[in-house]
């Protein structure tokens, strides 16, 4: 009988870590859905100032299932990285997609309106606590770095990034999260924010795949170059270095001014024009030789 109920334990003990092993392998092979996918575009363009593109991510993406509140939503944090401007202009691109889409007879789901903020709400306890969950770590006592040099700024992000703004629950913490490291993906030079915004993702609970169909997003939608930053950001995160024969994609300068052909080249009257280089160690030119 003894036996019988060890082997009944086991039994049960090997089918729950299992059940486990099985629900994380799950949960990390997880994709992307469709509705997430088109917070990525939506984003990036409004970054980016492209009026034409955000135009149709603003309406693939209520044909997605995103609401009319959510994509509201999108725009209103992406100030919060990429500025008033950027966001007020993609906001006024909104307004023409939605009286347009109205025109066409198409009703767009509204969606939930966010939660109030009580009266006397405590911001900076708030802010605090969200950054904390969201880095993984304490940092409501920094001891140097900006909150130190400049203490009004770490201010600001507590009490209105992390309290008025991520209060604001028509977007959940993931899926602003995604907006975020598509906005930094779409801007050069923020490599730095965008890979702690990249790892908050994960605390988060976006996983590899998740993230990698993000690069692919980008890639698709926002172009190479910002599907390439985006990817080796990610990559310097986890610690992989990129294919040694993966393809980069090469930015090129054209200069299409025509100059004369160099006498130690040429002889006669020669023009060379739409002159290009790559912008790369070692990297290379060319034109087009007239005779």
């Amino acid at each position: 009988m003894k036996k019988c109920t060890k082997l009944i334990a086991t039994l049960v003990v090997a089918l729950f870590f299992s059940g486990s092993i099985s629900e994380a392998q799950t949960e990390e092979n997880k994709k992307l859905s469709d509705r997430q996918k088109k917070i990525i575009p939506i984003a990036a363009f409004t970054a980016t100032g492209n009026m034409q593109k955000l135009e149709t991510a603003l309406g693939d993406g209520l044909d997605a299932g995103l609401t009319v509140n959510e994509i509201k939503e999108i725009l209103v944090h992406t100030y919060a990285y990429a500025g008033f401007p950027r966001a007020l202009n993609g906001i006024t691109a909104y307004m023409a997609v939605l009286d347009k889409r109205k025109e066409q007879g198409i009703t767009d789901n509204i969606g939930k309106q966010t939660t109030p903020m009580p009266a006397g709400f405590d911001k900076s306890a708030y802010g605090h606590k969200t950054r904390n969950a969201l880095v993984g770590k304490d940092m409501s006592k920094p001891t140097g770095g900006y909150p130190v040099f400049t203490p009004i700024i770490d201010q600001f992000l507590v009490e209105h990034l992390f309290a008025d703004i991520f209060y604001r629950d028509v977007l959940n913490h993931q899926e602003r999260e995604l907006a975020t490291i598509s906005i930094l993906a779409a801007m050069p030079g923020t490599e730095a924010q965008l890979k702690s915004h990249l790892r908050v993702s994960m605390n988060v609970g976006l996983s590899k795949t998740q993230l990698e169909d993000y690069v692919a997003v980008l890639r698709q939608e926002a172009g190479a170059d910002t599907a390439e930053r985006a990817a080796e950001t990610f990559n310097d995160l986890l610690g992989i270095g990129p294919p040694v024969n993966q393809a980069k994609s090469v930015k090129v300068v054209r200069n299409e001014n025509p100059v004369k052909g160099s006498i130690d080249y040429f002889t006669g009257h020669v023009t060379v024009g739409s002159r290009f280089s790559s912008e790369t160690p070692n990297g290379y030119s060319g034109g087009i030789v007239n005779f």
